[in-house]
């Protein structure tokens, strides 16, 4: 359940991010990639969520691996996916 709950919160957070800069280059005539940025910040955030499941929980090393690849996998190949279509739209 928590694996899903984090996947949700890294989509909806990929979502914020999008708007955000899309508001952000509306008014300042700029060209920033808010999907881009957001990898970068989810990846550090699904790191430390793999580190505290480790640490605090004790899960295993390998679980937490299988459970970082989808909760930062998901998220990230969505961003990808916008971030290239936005690129292939753009002026």
């Amino acid at each position: 359940m928590h694996t899903l709950r984090m996947t949700v919160i890294g989509l909806i957070l990929l979502a914020a991010f999008v708007f955000g800069a899309w508001v952000v280059n509306r008014s300042q005539n700029t060209r920033i990639d808010g999907a881009w940025i957001f990898i970068w910040i989810w990846l550090a955030a699904s790191i430390i969520n793999m580190l505290t499941g480790m640490f605090v929980a004790g899960i295993p090393f390998l679980t937490e691996l299988l459970v970082l690849l989808v909760v930062f996998g998901i998220p990230a190949a969505a961003a990808w996916f916008i971030s290239q279509r936005s690129r292939a739209s753009a002026p």
